[in-house]
């Protein structure tokens, strides 16, 4: 009896050898390639990993020249700070519905306009469109933010002089925290609508035409055709997108809104990113906004991990 275990353990052990033994005859017969991924790989690890390192500064009182692991060690006292502080709600709420807004807004219209060119016939067209929607995506976010100040100046404003010249008193839009959000959001779908289509387009190429010419024959119109052939195409694009943006619900990116940002608009201007940046580089607070920035990346890395988990038990399309 123990003769018959044994034997059927080291007939269980030798595909493992095997297979490792497999693997390690393909890693060097295939060298070269893996000598061109080196510098990729090295500068993850360099500039990614061993910088991770610097996150115990958000759980001790951080000095400069005491080092990180000579500085005092306070444990979870800054964030207790933060979530303790009168202003925790509101940089959360205004991150919050800045995204959500934008994510509302900016991710169905990458879609709709993908599906638009890909009925689009006409070649001279077609390019045309691609190229004007394409085109704001290459400006710069310091040039966009000044065409954006520019544009809707109460005193020069093109935008604003085009409101007047219909009998309407335009409001100010720079400084009415009412008006930031709309403008951040819009101003950012319309930089990245375009450049957002090409993924989608990839995607529609791999519609077999043999299903359009099939429905065409059983008298499908072009919606239905949209409907039933090129959106489940395009699904498992749009799933995988939607993780991705999800996953990065806070961390709305702090240049635009930096440059776009005054007193007067504040209440509804500061998010956690340019909370970090005055806390962390103007105040010189390292610990605490670095405890500040580490609650960002855990809640986005926890909304990651949950909404690809619902999404991988409702249909087969996860990251993971």
């Amino acid at each position: 009896m123990k003769e018959g275990t044994q034997a059927a353990m080291n007939l269980n052990l030798v595909p493992t050898r095997k297979k490792k033994g497999d693997l390690w005859k393909k890693i060097i017969r295939n060298w070269q390639l893996y000598i061109f991924i080196l510098p990729a790989f090295l500068s993850i690890i360099i500039f990614s990993y061993i910088p991770m390192y610097g996150i115990l500064i958000a759980f001790n009182n951080y000095v400069p020249t005491d080092g990180i692991l000579g500085s005092h060690w306070v444990g979870f006292e800054h964030f207790t700070r933060f979530f303790n502080s009168y202003y925790f709600w509101d940089l959360l709420w205004n991150t919050l519905s800045i995204s959500l807004y934008g994510l509302a807004i900016g991710f169905p219209l990458p879609i709709i306009l993908a599906l638009s060119f890909n009925e689009v016939k006409d070649g001279f067209f077609k390019r045309t469109v691609q190229t004007v929607t394409y085109a704001p995506h290459f400006i710069s976010m310091v040039v966009m933010a000044g065409m954006i100040i520019t544009f809707l100046s109460p005193s020069s404003g093109m935008i604003v002089h085009m409101i007047e010249a219909f009998g309407i008193t335009p409001p100010n839009f720079l400084t009415d925290p009412r008006w930031f959000k709309t403008i951040y959001v819009l101003s950012d779908v319309w930089q990245s609508t375009g450049w957002g289509t090409i993924i989608y387009l990839a995607a529609l190429t791999g519609v077999d035409p043999g299903l359009h010419e099939a429905a065409v024959l059983d008298g499908a119109t072009r919606l239905q055709r949209i409907r039933h052939i090129n959106i489940p195409t395009i699904i498992p694009t749009i799933t995988i997108l939607l993780i991705l943006n999800m996953g990065s619900l806070l961390g709305v990116g702090f240049e635009k809104i930096l440059l776009l940002q005054n007193p007067l608009n504040m209440e509804s201007s500061d998010v956690i990113s340019t909370f970090v940046y005055r806390s962390g580089l103007v105040n010189a607070q390292y610990s605490f906004s670095t405890a500040v920035g580490l609650f960002n990346s855990v809640v986005n890395a926890i909304l990651l991990v949950l909404v690809n988990q619902i999404v991988r038990r409702t249909s087969e399309n996860s990251l993971w």
